[in-house]
């Protein structure tokens, strides 16, 4: 019963199914006042997710008490919509129902009526045929609802539409709860990441999978360059990229060279993982490993030491073994791969962006020079509004040769003694009269990184027999 009027279960005998109309109207309003009992159709709705291991179900979630009226708060179709207006919705509701209609959108007077047979799916036809015959009382409302209880099992569905680039790029909200209301307004995709700044890696799992259809490789390819334009907008992060699948050695380069850059790095092949909900075996893109070899090597080790030579935990295989011949071809090229070797297992074996600049060939020569920007650029925001002159000067260069040192002890940068390691300058050759005027300070820093030992040689001699002492 809603407050602008009431809809109407009524029973059409031509099409021979139940219709929802608008009950405000003359017609219906008769059939009300020779109606002995008005009995409000909803359905209260409860929801049992599957247990991680696939054996069973947890415990029911009550999601609520939902009607069919559209025009009600909690209408169930416009609740569990595929696209709800409400963002909170969107964000919890666990599944989305789709419903026949039998009306004619462009027929005004035909937009309330709605068939009933998403109630014959939910509560059964009997139950829904036999609505009119079980009065229900406030004594017996819960052994009644009981007994109309029905469970059904969701299957034959989908996982939804593939994301398009541009649901990864993101885009400003058109959640109608955040009209006229700019400042709280909601943002998604790789959009929503930008107003987040302790983020480092970056990765869409998956984007590649559908690389061999023709329909979608556009779509891939838009994906692949919004994850790494994302990255060289914000600077300080570095875009972590899945080759396609059921990849050759020769399509794993084919689509490495689609792009160069220094704030990405691509990864192959696919990883092979147990089903942890079925038997059998799943393949899995590698960025999801990757960025957790990234977060375990920079926890564990530093940001300065190569993500590579790690084990790829819960690896029973890769979609492709790879012999040394392959990563020979693979690695110079950026690729970086997963090898298998026998007694030490399942290993991250490259380091390399997808840059064609030497400079920045290593991925955590990149990631650590990015750390150091970054750290130092917070470390020095006291001095914002400070009296730009000599004092400062000493101060900032101090303070960062102070952070440097610990650097350089800890390993990070080459040299016997800090003079080799790194200089800084604030002084007022690193500035000019006009960054003095217009309140810029400015620092050089000069660092000597250490470069991962890719390559390990070993010059062998033998002493002949002609040999003199």
């Amino acid at each position: 019963l809603q407050a602008d009027g009431l809809m109407l279960a009524v029973w059409n005998s031509v099409a021979q199914r139940w219709e929802l109309q608008d009950g405000t109207t003359a017609t219906a309003l008769d059939a009300l006042a020779g109606t002995e009992h008005v009995r409000p159709l909803s359905v209260v709705v409860e929801v049992e997710q599957p247990e991680v291991n696939g054996a069973g179900f947890q415990q029911p979630e009550q999601l609520g008490e939902f009607g069919f009226d559209l025009r009600g708060r909690a209408a169930l179709e416009t609740t569990f919509a595929r696209d709800p207006d409400i963002r909170l919705d969107f964000l919890t509701v666990p599944f989305a129902l789709e419903t026949p209609r039998i009306a004619d959108e462009d027929d005004d007077d035909a937009q309330t009526a709605e068939t009933l047979d998403i109630a014959r799916e939910l509560l059964g036809a009997a139950a829904v045929d036999s609505l009119l015959e079980v009065p229900v009382t406030s004594a017996d409302r819960q052994r009644v609802l009981t007994a109309r209880r029905q469970m059904l099992v969701l299957s034959g569905g989908s996982d939804g539409n593939l994301p398009s680039a541009h649901s990864y790029e993101g885009n400003e909200s058109d959640f109608h709860d955040y009209v006229n209301d700019p400042l709280q307004e909601p943002k998604n995709g790789l959009l929503a990441l930008e107003s987040v700044e302790d983020i480092s890696i970056v990765a869409a799992p998956g984007y590649s999978a559908v690389y061999l259809s023709e329909d979608d490789q556009d779509r891939v390819l838009a994906t692949h360059g919004a994850v790494i334009s994302h990255c060289e907008r914000m600077k300080y992060r570095i875009a972590v990229l899945d080759s396609p699948p059921n990849q050759l050695v020769s399509g794993a380069l084919g689509f490495r060279n689609l792009r160069s850059s220094k704030y990405g790095a691509i990864y192959y092949p696919w990883v092979v993982v147990a089903n942890p909900q079925a038997s059998g075996r799943l393949k899995l893109p590698p960025s999801g490993f990757v960025a957790g070899i990234y977060a375990r090597n920079d926890i564990e080790r530093a940001v300065y030491k190569a993500p590579a030579n790690e084990v790829v935990r819960l690896a029973i295989d890769f979609e492709q073994r790879l012999n040394k011949a392959q990563q020979e071809a693979l690695n110079p090229n950026g690729v970086n791969c997963f090898r298998f070797f026998e007694g030490r297992g399942y290993l991250l074996w490259g380091a390399r962006t997808i840059s064609d600049d030497p400079e920045w060939k290593y991925v955590n020569l990149r990631r650590y020079f990015a750390y150091l920007e970054r750290t130092i650029d917070v470390g020095t925001q006291w001095v914002v509004f400070e009296p730009n002159g000599p004092q400062l000067w000493d101060n900032v260069r101090r303070t960062v040769e102070d952070f440097l040192y610990n650097e350089w002890r800890q390993g990070a940068l080459l040299g016997s003694k800090p003079e080799e390691a790194y200089f800084v300058r604030c002084d007022r050759s690193t500035m000019t009269p006009n960054d003095l005027d217009n309140g810029r300070l400015v620092c050089l820093i000069g660092v000597s990184p250490v470069r991962p030992a890719e390559f390990v040689i070993f010059r062998i001699g033998q002493w002949t027999a002609t040999a003199t002492a």
